[in-house]
């Protein structure tokens, strides 16, 4: 058998990855989809490629975490003998943002959309897991602490489904608008489009989030409650956080940047520059 010549090509069922593309897709449904010639172990050890998983993990695991720590209520400040309120999980949001960016900024869009979809298949597997989880009879010896099992775990169940819903629209919006800034700007002021797209992400993420999580959840949980006594501080929070992580995005990006991932957007353009790709190989008889 003749495996055909191909080469990789920027269509949008391809995944770029640094100098990598890890995903192939050839249009024709009797050509072989293989990976470029390069081992294995070339591929595991290209630094765009560890890249992009280790900061895929750091994303889909802060927004787990986030999601199994965020029934505990901490305090945030007092005004006017009003404490306010927030839940632990808020300060690993930011980190989320954080990291889009960088991807969305190194890697482009499609291959930022790609860890996002794949971190709602988390979300969607935490989810029914804990569904089922809580349903199970418990063993005798468990039965005492079952009750508090359940308290922390069906509270859970809706916080992780505002959590999904709010992730969806926030991220997806987040990639948009750093994508929609990064080409009205040509490329420039990697600050502005950090910025720009959080603060609408965040806020689209924090209204979400709460009217789902927390509306008429109990009689104290009015709209007017929510809208006026959870939303302003959460939203405060998540934005200053924001705002403080800008240094964090332009060191990820140079780094990244030394290692040879990626390409500099070009200053005619916006648009990176078209990254090393393998060269298309010779037919080979297998």
């Amino acid at each position: 058998m003749v495996i055909p010549t191909y080469r990789f090509l920027r269509t949008n069922t391809a995944v770029d990855v640094g100098n990598d593309q890890l995903v192939a897709h050839l249009r024709t449904p009797e050509t072989l989809c293989i990976f470029p010639s390069m081992s294995e172990q070339s591929i595991a050890e290209s630094p765009g490629t560890r890249a992009y998983v280790i900061l895929s993990a750091i994303f889909a695991g802060a927004i787990v975490a986030a999601n199994l720590i965020g029934t505990k209520v901490i305090p945030l400040f007092t005004i006017g003998g009003f404490q306010f309120t927030s839940s632990v999980g808020i300060f690993l949001f930011p980190l989320t943002f954080l990291v889009t960016d960088i991807i969305a900024e190194v890697y482009g869009p499609k291959a930022t959309r790609a860890v996002i979809t794949g971190t709602l298949v988390v979300l969607v597997i935490v989810l029914a897991v804990t569904a089922f989880a809580t349903v199970l009879p418990p063993a005798d010896r468990f039965a005492e602490q079952n009750e508090a099992y359940l308290g922390i775990f069906r509270s859970s169940l809706r916080i992780l489904l505002a959590s999904i819903v709010a992730f969806v629209l926030s991220q997806y919006h987040d990639v948009w608008a750093f994508t929609f800034w990064k080409n009205a700007t040509k490329g420039r002021f990697l600050w502005l489009r950090n910025n720009a797209s959080t603060v609408v992400s965040q806020l689209i993420d924090t209204v979400v989030f709460m009217l789902i999580a927390f509306w008429g959840s109990t009689e104290r949980f009015t709209l007017a409650f929510v809208m006026t006594s959870m939303i302003p501080p959460y939203y405060f929070i998540k934005i200053l956080t924001s705002l403080l992580d800008t240094p964090f995005v332009y060191l990820g990006v140079n780094l990244l940047r030394k290692a040879g991932v990626g390409s500099p957007p070009s200053p005619a353009t916006g648009k990176a520059s078209p990254e090393n790709t393998a060269p298309s190989p010779a037919a080979t008889p297998v």
